[in-house]
């Protein structure tokens, strides 16, 4: 949920199908755990994108084919900007289960689009609840503090995305600027 992801990175993030028969759902997937070890440690850009991609990949997996059906609708509505057709499919994601974090991401993403800011913080905390390491929302709730026009909160949610993932190299940028809007000189 944020421009600060590689284009191609977001892009596939949005684009590409769920697999067809994952064995866990999304957050719960246990090899979520070694690949967020592995973007801690690597000092390879390249490495880290092909790890992000992984996570990504993994976050949108589904037990319930219902509900990979109506992420990849609601992912295929984002990609042609019909919000209102991409809001209904990630509705009825989270109406289906409401414990699947990418399902609360994806509504947040789009909520925040249309220019629904307080229904967007509310369902980027509901997916930081459900997985806490969610660098994307972390970096889309960033994004919709710096809306509000609220530096001070952008600057804490986009050091929290860093923490997790330190290879958003533009979200660096955009921390060095916000240091010195906030606090005046660079931390």
């Amino acid at each position: 949920m944020t421009r600060f992801l590689p284009a191609t990175l977001l892009l596939a993030a949005l684009l590409l199908p769920p697999p067809l028969a994952p064995a866990r759902a999304g957050q719960d997937d246990p090899r979520l755990d070694a690949l967020f070890a592995k973007l801690k440690s690597t000092d390879s850009d390249e490495e880290a994108e092909a790890v992000q991609r992984q996570i990504w990949q993994i976050w949108t997996e589904h037990k319930n084919p219902e509900i990979e059906r109506l992420m990849r609708q609601g992912i295929a509505a984002m990609a042609e900007d019909d919000q209102d057709g991409a809001l209904d499919a990630f509705d009825a994601v989270v109406k289906h289960d409401k414990n699947f974090a990418e399902g609360w991401n994806k509504r947040a993403t789009v909520e925040y689009v249309m220019g629904d800011y307080a229904a967007s913080i509310a369902d980027v905390e509901r997916t930081l609840a459900l997985e806490p390491r969610h660098f994307g929302a972390l970096s889309g709730l960033g994004e919709i503090y710096l809306a509000m026009n609220r530096k001070d909160l952008a600057l804490k949610a986009f050091r929290a995305a860093l923490a997790i993932d330190p290879h958003l190299s533009g979200l660096r940028d955009e921390v060095k600027e916000l240091e010195k809007a906030v606090t005046g000189t660079p931390l």
